[in-house]
């Protein structure tokens, strides 16, 4: 965490990677907006969209929670994730922004984006099917909002939209800080029992793994969040 921390080429890493997820999103949109689909088929896209998007970035989640390679090259990316759990508050910021900053900590994004604009370009595929794909990366970024807003909001309006299930509610989140190995789920916790069944055959949980690692932090106190 300390190196994380003391080597500004991680931050660095952080908006390089924000740029290119974000360049993509909107290069990508623009290719498929002239595609027109209907209303009905734009709202599947989206649902779907929506439903796959929970469950990916959980997984994501899950497999970050537990991933102790603290002495890979990723390793400073990896610990500054993990101080999440003991320092959960972000700093106070405009939503814009957050979008920004936050979607710089999505690596496997700028994978995934790449290869939709590979099969967009190489593919005859369904333009459904691409405005489903396209959404997920957007929404991927809106998920990390999601969970600002979780944890850093008191907004009526964005309290509304997580009882009502378009974003992550508190009280759902909450099971994640408070118990171990569940509701991994990001966008708003759709997928979690779905998610809880594969943690609790495939992971071991964080409090008793990775979390410990924090004896091990200096800087346990620092704030991890943008």
């Amino acid at each position: 965490m300390g190196l994380y921390n003391s080597k500004s080429r991680y931050k660095i890493l952080g908006v390089s990677v924000s740029i290119i997820n974000i360049s993509l999103q909107f290069y990508l949109f623009y290719r498929i907006w002239p595609h027109s689909i209907g209303v009905g088929r734009l709202v599947l896209a989206l649902f779907s969209a929506y439903i796959l998007t929970d469950f990916i970035n959980g997984l994501v989640h899950m497999f970050m929670d537990g991933n102790d390679r603290y002495d890979s090259l990723a390793g400073p990316l990896i610990a500054n994730f993990h101080m999440h759990h003991k320092n959960p508050q972000y700093k106070k910021n405009n939503l814009l922004v957050v979008y920004f900053m936050e979607t710089g900590s999505k690596l496997w994004l700028v994978v995934y984006l790449l290869l939709v604009l590979l099969i967009q370009g190489m593919f005859a595929v369904d333009s459904t099917v691409l405005y489903t794909l396209v959404y997920i990366g957007i929404l991927s970024s809106i998920a990390e909002v999601s969970h600002y807003l979780c944890h850093s909001s008191r907004s009526a309006i964005s309290g509304f939209l997580g009882k009502i299930g378009l974003l992550l509610s508190k009280r759902h989140h909450a099971r994640h800080h408070m118990y171990d190995n569940s509701n991994y789920a990001f966008l708003n916790g759709f997928t979690d029992p779905l998610l809880n069944r594969i943690a609790a055959a495939c992971c071991k949980g964080y409090k008793h793994n990775t979390d410990l690692h924090y004896a091990n932090f200096n800087d346990v106190g620092s704030d991890n969040r943008q």
